[in-house]
């Protein structure tokens, strides 16, 4: 008991939303560890082993063409969890999950144990699924947002989520990288990026994008980035 008192809360907001004594009861459970960039969790086509609740940067989950091109449709913060196909059995996961920003501490659970605290029907059960229906209700509105509103806008609306997830203004960003999460072709983004940072909303270079008018660039975002995050916001009451 001295020990659990003494564990430091944690990073992860769902795992710091629960009642204390479920996380003291829960944290054996865990492995905490870092994750690397690119460092790759679940992989299309196979059964998810882990579940990852972050505590830190963020994941991408992407969707893998058949001439092993990705498009994002989600990304996973120290707000949300990554692997929730681990509900189900061992079904293979139908996309795969890549770390876009790397972090110090994850906290990684096994399927076998996550779906038995699952059972138990407790304040666990109650945010996961929470979180889950505001999952996909992020995935719908991703959707809609790539097929109706235009690449400034959806540029505008990735950074400010990226933002959000690594708590900071300056970040590694690649054109090639983007253009993979956002389905377009790097001459594209080129031009793209060079339209936002001549408007003062960002600067880009050597590899590293760095937000200047956070305020102008949620103006010229669409209203995917504000419905997005609230749909999250409501699963924990975390910003």
């Amino acid at each position: 008991m001295a020990n659990a008192a003494r564990r430091p809360p944690p990073l992860n907001y769902l795992l710091a939303s629960l009642p204390a004594a479920d996380y003291d009861r829960l944290a054996p459970a865990f492995d905490v560890m870092p994750l690397k960039l690119r460092e790759i969790l679940h992989k299309a086509g196979e059964a998810v082993r882990y579940v990852y609740f972050p505590g830190g940067g963020f994941v991408s989950v992407v969707t893998v063409l058949e001439n092993g091109s990705m498009v994002e449709v989600a990304t996973i913060g120290r707000e949300g969890v990554a692997g929730l196909t681990a509900l189900l059995d061992d079904i293979a996961s139908p996309s795969e999950t890549l770390v876009q920003a790397e972090m110090d501490v994850c906290y990684r659970m096994t399927t076998k144990a996550f779906r038995q605290e699952m059972d138990h029907r407790g304040a666990f059960y109650a945010l996961v699924t929470r979180y889950t229906y505001a999952f996909f209700g992020v995935i719908a509105q991703s959707t809609a947002c790539n097929a109706v509103h235009s690449i400034e806008q959806r540029l505008a609306r990735w950074l400010l989520l990226a933002r959000d997830r690594v708590e900071k203004d300056d970040f590694p960003l690649t054109q090639e990288f983007v253009a993979m999460m956002l389905g377009a072709t790097r001459p594209t983004v080129t031009l793209v990026a060079g339209t936002l940072q001549r408007s003062g909303l960002i600067t880009y270079q050597r590899g590293h994008v760095t937000i200047v008018d956070r305020q102008k660039l949620e103006v010229a975002s669409c209203e995917c980035y504000r419905t997005s995050t609230e749909m999250l916001r409501r699963v924990t009451g975390k910003p």
